[in-house]
């Protein structure tokens, strides 16, 4: 039963071949960039394999005799389809840290012919969406006609230069939610609320609506038609982010987004250890029904890019032990809601039972 885990050499790629190494797994290290990948697996002792994702035939030779794969090279809205079709042609489960609310819809359209292969495929096993989709369906589960849904999470804290090259991709995109069963685009900064993150979190904070992953997933996770996502910025963050609706035209500029990834090149490539080491997330959400029954939840975990590499390697253990049902899945139906709390470090409380006030 082999793991592949392509774009290993990557920020977040790095840290969960890391991981997975003390805790004695050896996954087949790729990407296509040669020297790095061949660097990766001398220094851990493992297999390794390089093939770019553009010639079918070269990708699924890539993944022979691969159980799974554990997709990191983003933006995924550009590499998620090949090694999706190559999974699908092997016969390779698949599994990616992607947040983007674009690949999650593409995939979930695919999931008859997944089913019919006998593939599963899960993308989103990272800190997107991984504690958020549980939680949903956590909730879901004790509200189980709730129509609505508010998730708000805090604690990225800095980003690597993969997570900041994938949201110069979507810049220009404005804001996104549910309506009624639909993703609707909305400006960006729509809606503002106030969410108490609880003492063993920050306490109460200001949020903004963002186009989170969950608008997605949790919908198919849980049925709920109307889903908000929201984070923590800080005031000015805020503002720059209600003030960008009147430049999307320019955002969308390829120009500019050329400029912007190259200042990233120019960036350290994530968090250093110790800010991982000492950081946090932090998790809010409530359901409601129409009949005005609610429940709220929250949920602390470890720094986000150390949730991601805890939570990706979890969900890949899990399928090389044969729990992996054919289809799309998200987290949630995948694993279940509980999934989440077999992450270290991370808690849950139920803090408002059906029917109780806020």
């Amino acid at each position: 039963m082999a793991l592949l885990v392509y774009g290993a050499y990557g920020y977040t790629g790095r840290l969960i071949i890391d991981r997975a190494v003390s805790e004695g797994m050896t996954p087949i290290v790729a990407g296509r960039n040669r020297h790095k990948v061949e660097g990766l697996a001398r220094e851990y002792d493992l297999p390794s394999r390089t093939f770019a994702l553009k010639e079918p035939a070269v990708i699924q030779g890539g993944l022979n005799d691969a159980t799974c794969v554990l997709h990191c090279a983003g933006p995924f809205v550009h590499t998620a389809a090949p090694m999706v079709q190559a999974c699908l042609e092997t016969g390779t489960h698949y599994l990616d840290i992607t947040g983007e609310i674009e690949v999650f819809e593409s995939l979930q359209q695919r999931s008859d012919a997944a089913t019919a292969a006998d593939v599963m495929m899960c993308p989103g096993v990272g800190f997107d969406v991984v504690p958020t989709d549980c939680l949903a369906l956590f909730l879901q589960q004790q509200v189980p006609a709730a129509s609505s849904l508010e998730i708000a999470f805090m604690g990225l804290g800095r980003v690597s230069r993969g997570t900041m090259k994938t949201a110069i991709e979507q810049l220009g995109q404005g804001g996104a939610v549910r309506r009624n069963g639909a993703i609707v685009s909305v400006p960006p900064g729509w809606s503002t609320r106030s969410v108490d993150f609880g003492p063993s979190g920050p306490g109460v904070r200001t949020v903004v609506s963002i186009p989170w992953g969950d608008v997605s997933t949790a919908y198919h996770s849980t049925g709920i038609p109307n889903i908000t996502d929201y984070t923590y910025l800080p005031p000015t963050a805020r503002r720059i982010l209600r003030w960008s609706r009147y430049l999307q035209w320019l955002l969308t500029w390829t120009p500019l987004k050329r400029l912007l990834r190259a200042f990233v090149d120019k960036q350290p490539p994530g968090p250093s250890a110790e800010e991982r080491e000492h950081g946090s997330t932090h998790v809010w959400a409530r359901v409601r029904d129409d009949e005005g029954a609610h429940a709220v939840a929250r949920l602390h975990g470890p720094e986000a890019y150390t949730f991601t590499a805890r939570a990706a390697l979890a969900a890949a253990q899990r399928v090389l032990d044969g729990d992996a049902t054919p289809g799309y899945q998200t987290p949630g139906t995948a694993f279940g809601a509980d999934f989440v709390l077999s992450v270290d470090g991370v808690a849950r409380e139920l803090v408002d039972a059906p029917g109780s006030g806020d």
